[in-house]
């Protein structure tokens, strides 16, 4: 029979100095991102107050800088976590095989993600708080959510860099007028199909023009 003591002991003695402390640390920095986003379900991502978090998570305000030194590093950290979130709900899907119905399922599920949220939306899609750009470390996980787009993109026969702006620029616009317009609906949302054949279907054609 194995002693949990023993289990227990042996796991500690594996574990290096500061590592626990590391790891509540992180655990605690990802509560406060998680009281955050709930603020700024309730407020809007510009009413975020640190005031009203610090109260959320049974802290003191001075405390807060102990893991994030500012609002803008605050909001940063926010970012991260809600491009990691895209990400982890992209990565789950199981795309087709054929290439433009592995794209439609793809942006299906980006534009559900973002019009799910109004102010993680705000955050992540557009500029809305006064002299924040995210860090090059929390912009990657963005990165990398878009160069899986332009990779299906490419499959589904759009590389020419101006369609891939338009149909980004379409994609967003959907977004914004679901989200603006008809928020919970589908007003716009139902057509997305409809618009990705279009722009696919004009890209390839003014491709076999170039041949």
């Amino acid at each position: 029979m194995i002693d949990a003591r023993t289990t227990t002991a042996a796991a500690a003695a594996t574990t290096k100095p500061g590592e626990g402390v590391a790891r509540r640390r992180e655990a605690k920095a990802a509560a406060i991102v998680d009281a955050a986003w709930a603020l700024a379900a309730e407020h809007g991502i510009g009413g975020v107050s640190l005031h009203a978090l610090a109260k959320a998570v049974g802290m003191r305000q001075p405390s807060l800088y102990a893991y994030f030194d500012s609002k803008l590093a605050l909001y940063d950290a926010m970012f991260a976590d809600g491009n990691r979130r895209l990400a982890a709900r992209l990565d789950a899907l199981e795309l087709p095989a054929a290439p433009r119905a592995a794209l439609k399922v793809f942006i299906r599920e980006f534009v559900d993600f973002a019009v799910g949220d109004a102010a993680r939306g705000e955050l992540l899609f557009h500029r809305p708080i006064p002299g924040f750009d995210p860090s090059p470390e929390s912009y990657a996980v963005a990165e990398g959510v878009l160069a899986r787009s332009h990779a299906l993109l490419a499959a589904a026969g759009m590389t020419d860099s101006g369609d891939v702006d338009c149909f980004i620029a379409m994609v967003a616009g959907v977004v914004d007028a679901q989200t603006s317009n008809d928020p919970g609906g589908d007003r716009w949302l139902r057509h997305l199909d409809r618009l990705i054949d279009l722009y696919l279907d004009d890209a390839t054609r003014r491709a076999r023009r170039k041949r």
